[in-house]
């Protein structure tokens, strides 16, 4: 995400602090956990998550192919365990529609449109996600500890094909946030071309953390799957660490050489 291929502030109309906010504090969907429900489930905000013994109020172990998908076979239809309309597709729909997308804006303006769907879905996906997991536990987002909080955003993402994370706060006193991605269904589909291509994944992870944090954040791909490396890794921070990193990454500076860089600023 070199700066002649994206300025993340020019490209996105960032949301204002009042909007993140709003999206923090949405109240509890139920209607987003009715196939969630069990008989004995109520549908209330309690001080804190209960451990309850025996069976649950709402089921969580629903982390399977045959647990969270639901297939209409009449209709054609394909929904989530939340109600969610789905689409399976192939590693060559990936390439074809990321390739046609190049070809009809070019190689800049390609990179900028996956980062701001990546971006625009990121903000719709913790919307739900804020609804759906306050209803679920029965408890508001603050009650939940951050950890536990990311690893119930992402499962779904895990489930339905995004691949595995891992996440790095140890330098959140610098203002820097890391992400370890393992199999990006993105640069697993487009293969070892030498270049970054997860676009679509930084702006999904600059719009989590700004919804998280209440302020708003950007992102950039340091390594990628498709440059070589075993997996791929983000950092999310400020607009002018993001631009930053992004210099150095087009000069050719690994993503060690970008992490020291960043922790110098």
């Amino acid at each position: 995400m070199s700066r002649a291929a994206i300025d993340t502030e020019e490209v996105l109309d960032k949301p204002s602090p009042k909007t993140l906010q709003m999206i923090w504090k949405e109240g509890a969907d139920w209607k987003a956990v009715n196939l969630l429900r069990r008989p004995t489930a109520v549908g209330e905000l309690k001080p804190a998550i209960e451990v309850i013994p025996g069976l649950q109020p709402f089921e969580h172990n629903y982390y399977t192919t045959p647990a969270f998908f639901r297939h209409d076979a009449d209709r054609g239809v394909l929904t989530n365990v939340y109600g969610q309309r789905c689409m399976r597709v192939s590693e060559d729909f990936m390439i074809a529609m990321l390739g046609a997308l190049e070809d009809e804006v070019g190689q800049a303006g390609a990179t900028e449109i996956m980062y701001k769907c990546g971006y625009r879905w990121g903000l719709e996906d913790m919307r739900s996600f804020c609804g759906r997991a306050q209803a679920e536990f029965q408890v508001q987002l603050e009650k939940m500890r951050v950890g536990f909080m990311l690893e119930e955003w992402w499962w779904p993402l895990t489930i339905t094909g995004w691949g595995t994370w891992r996440y790095d706060f140890r330098q959140k006193d610098k203002g820097l946030l890391y992400v370890e991605l393992y199999e990006s269904a993105v640069a697993k589909s487009i293969g070892d071309i030498g270049a970054a291509v997860c676009y679509f994944y930084a702006g999904m992870f600059a719009a989590v953390f700004s919804v998280l944090s209440r302020r708003n954040l950007a992102s950039v791909e340091m390594q990628c799957y498709s440059m070589g490396e075993d997996y791929c890794r983000f950092v999310i921070s400020d607009y002018d660490k993001v631009d930053a990193a992004a210099f150095w990454r087009s000069q050719g500076a690994t993503a060690k050489d970008i992490t020291k860089k960043l922790q110098a600023m």
